[in-house]
């Protein structure tokens, strides 16, 4: 059972990852995106591609904390005194964003526009890395069984450098790639081919960082290093695999599969890291059934899981085709 409940809470990783993560990078892409004038078109696809779904991404998020914390409560509490410092500041992010992202909207004057952009984009950068060096220190073994861990160090360290650097990379790969089909869907050429270029760009960095990531983990994380090259090996391989042919598509300009390859290569790389860090929850100090809560509360977890994929991941289901399909469209 702690198994089971195990994967359920990880699929909820890899649904925030694919779905929060091309929204936050959505906002990486509005702040690099220039002047008000010259960043107008670009930012007015990202409002329409993610302002019907930005909220519902973060469902992900909340069944995966309440899932971590009433499953596996001593792993919970070991992350959540320890790393509070950048599980606070992803907080903050969040919150930022929400608020830049809808004020922008409603205000009339372009200086205060530019002051809730600015709240919105910045804080999809610092959301993913803060994530990122998350994973990096728990994969890392940084997180102490009984918690209450160096609350600097722990999240400040190569291994956790490398993932929110990563995790950023991986958001605005994923988002410019889903605004690309975006843009080809709307039949808008300039759109399609500006954020064509991004995507290339933002595969390449990543490719590069993940390479960069190698010597990284060899140094500072060899047990971690030692389990993805070899447990989780395939996985990253697939993972690669679908970045180039991404990348191949996007170089002969043809967004047929784009998106899917895209996304399984994200799915396939975050999978890679579960399957290396398995069976423990925290480095490979807290095992997945010493940390799992009783029985009981087990099986009430999963049928609640299954309660909600069939009651609710239909509906998050329309909502995507119905975004996807233009037919959510929201209006200033």
């Amino acid at each position: 059972m702690s198994d089971t409940v195990s994967v359920l809470l990880f699929l909820g990783v890899i649904a925030y990852a694919l779905f929060g993560g091309a929204d936050f990078g959505a906002g990486f892409w509005d702040l690099t995106a220039g002047g008000a004038a010259r960043g107008s078109r670009p930012r007015k696809l990202i409002d329409v591609s993610i302002g019907p779904v930005w909220e519902a991404n973060h469902t992900w998020l909340i069944y995966c904390l309440v899932m971590l914390w009433s499953a596996f409560p001593p792993a919970f509490t070991a992350i959540t005194t320890t790393l509070y410092i950048p599980l606070g500041l992803a907080a903050l992010g969040i919150v930022l964003r929400g608020a830049g992202f809808a004020f922008r909207k409603a205000s009339m004057r372009t200086p205060e526009q530019r002051i809730y952009g600015v709240a919105f984009a910045a804080s999809s950068v610092l959301t993913p890395y803060c994530f990122g060096s998350v994973a990096g220190a728990i994969a890392s073994g940084r997180v102490p069984t009984a918690g209450a861990g160096d609350p600097l160090t722990s999240w400040n360290n190569p291994t956790s450098a490398l993932g929110g650097v990563l995790a950023v990379a991986v958001c605005a790969y994923l988002a410019a790639v889903y605004l690309t089909v975006s843009a080809a869907q709307n039949h808008s050429p300039e759109l399609e081919a500006y954020f064509r270029r991004r995507a290339l760009l933002a595969g390449v960095v990543t490719g590069a960082v993940g390479l960069a990531g190698i010597f990284v983990l060899q140094a500072d994380s060899p047990r971690l290093f030692h389990d993805l090259s070899h447990r989780g090996l395939a996985l990253l391989i697939i993972s690669a695999l679908c970045g180039l042919a991404s990348l191949a598509l996007l170089r002969s300009e043809r967004p047929v599969a784009l998106r899917a390859l895209a996304t399984l290569a994200v799915a396939t790389v975050v999978c890679g890291w579960g399957v290396a860090q398995y069976p423990y929850l925290l480095g490979t100090h807290l095992r997945i059934d010493e940390a799992a809560a009783p029985t009981p509360t087990l099986w009430v977890l999963t049928g609640v899981a299954v309660a909600a994929g069939a009651l609710i991941a239909p509906s998050l289901a329309l909502l995507y085709v119905l975004q996807n399909r233009g037919r959510l469209e929201t209006r200033s």
